[in-house]
């Protein structure tokens, strides 16, 4: 679209008005001179214009009467998408100081209902959530702070911070199961979380799961009122499981053993995505996330609970083959799988650590790339791909009318990954954030 296309279509995009100290006198900031990818690709245009909380279009020189920020030597990206979280407000504000602009919880408070306290607040990532999620009685996640929270202000646990009744997730039959799923969509979960784990990799073998047809009859119901269902599944068996619901995707990448070619093969003819999740896997393994703490790029933005987290891990599962789990995720891949960036952050307490809202999502891109996939697979994975598969069509793309939610960083990261932690500006729904 040429400038003039752009200035006369103007009118016809949402959310336009022109705030903040950081726009011309008509409301149009242009950024100038950066290399561009656009979610997808490369692009050859130079100039993106932001007018209110949206993206006006590209073009090849920017009106005389815009702010200007000049991005040379800069890469300008979609602001990033983390696909698996257990999130808070102060945890959406660091995610934000790393260019984080959109939070996927998949268990907690931040349903359609809970967020309209945090509406409007710009200083904050997007989010969007699953509410409680489904599983048996006494089954995951309820192991994992058998005795309660630790009593040293490091904050509530993952997946047992909506503030809702666990025992409202706990469900045995189909019809209870039903039950569930509408409950959670009458409450404005934005897709279903279903919880089918055993425990075995987790250090708490033989967990109750709920059975097939349970888990089934929640998948068809999910479906039925137009919302995703996605599965927590951390094993091979726990993950054929979720293929026979007919699961929307999987939030996790198994790690009890290699793949085959043959799960291969039915993940990627099953239409499912997956969110491997690997800092996590890294973490249940004993890996922890020292050495993206020791980035000056990351930890002088942390707290010392969040270093004392990322510098943590979760060890219950030592044992585990780290780079099979890597050869999987470019396996499924290679055969046509959608991967997405998410990290399974939670909250700062070192024993369920190795990762940080927000920096971990960079860590994550890291270990795509490390995996085998190019640095642009990893960028899409943490933009359009996960914006594409939950339905988000205003973002994870530079392209007229988005929102606005952009990256500006140094260097190339479609060339070098660990570029993308190099951050210069982050704008987010138009909200040009300085100081990041």
């Amino acid at each position: 679209m040429g400038l003039a296309g752009v200035v006369a279509g103007s009118a016809a995009l949402a959310g336009c008005s022109a705030t903040g100290p950081e726009r011309g006198s008509s409301g149009l900031t242009a950024i100038i001179n950066a290399k561009i990818f656009d979610g997808e690709r490369v692009l050859d245009q130079h100039t993106v214009l932001i007018e209110g909380s949206s993206i006006l279009g590209l073009t090849g020189a920017p009106p005389s009467h815009a702010h200007v920020v000049d991005a040379a030597g800069a890469t300008l990206l979609p602001g990033l998408i983390d696909a698996h979280v257990h999130t808070s407000v102060d945890a959406l504000r660091d995610a934000l100081l790393f260019g984080v602009t959109t939070e996927l919880e998949m268990q907690g408070d931040f349903t359609a209902v809970g967020r309209k306290a945090i509406a409007g607040r710009d200083d904050l990532a997007d989010v969007r959530s699953a509410g409680f999620g489904l599983t048996a009685p006494g089954g995951h996640p309820s192991e994992l702070v058998p005795d309660g929270p630790p009593q040293d202000g490091a904050g509530e646990p993952p997946e047992l911070n909506s503030g809702a009744n666990p025992a409202e997730s706990e469900v045995t039959t189909p019809e209870q199961a039903v039950a569930a799923v509408r409950k959670r969509v009458d409450g404005g979960s934005d897709y279903i979380k279903i919880m089918i784990e055993d425990g075995r990799v987790l250090g708490a073998p033989n967990l109750p799961v709920m059975s097939d047809a349970t888990v089934k009859a929640a998948v068809s119901e999910a479906q039925r009122l137009g919302k995703l269902a996605v599965a927590h599944a951390l094993t091979v068996e726990a993950t054929e499981q979720a293929l026979g619901a007919g699961m929307n995707g999987l939030s996790h990448l198994f790690m009890d053993r290699p793949h085959t070619p043959e799960i291969v093969e039915k993940i990627a003819r099953s239409g499912m995505f997956v969110t491997p999740c690997l800092c996590l896997n890294a973490s249940i393994m004993g890996r922890t996330g020292a050495e993206l703490a020791a980035d000056p790029r990351v930890g002088p933005k942390l707290s010392a609970e969040w270093l004392a987290t990322l510098n943590g891990s979760l060890n219950k599962f030592p044992q585990g083959d780290f780079p099979a789990v890597l050869a999987t995720a470019k396996a499924l891949h290679e055969a046509g799988v959608d991967i997405l960036v998410g990290t399974d952050v939670s909250v700062p307490w070192p024993e369920l650590g190795g990762m940080a809202h927000g920096a971990s999502v960079h860590h994550e891109m890291q270990l795509l790339v490390r995996a085998g996939l190019t640095p642009v697979a990893a960028l899409k994975a943490a933009t359009s791909v996960p914006a594409r598969r939950f339905g988000l069509s205003d973002r994870g793309r530079i392209a007229a009318g988005a929102r606005a939610d952009l990256l500006l960083v140094d260097g190339d990261p479609t060339k070098n990954i660990s570029d993308s932690l190099s951050i210069k500006e982050v704008w987010r729904n138009g909200s040009r954030r300085t100081g990041v």
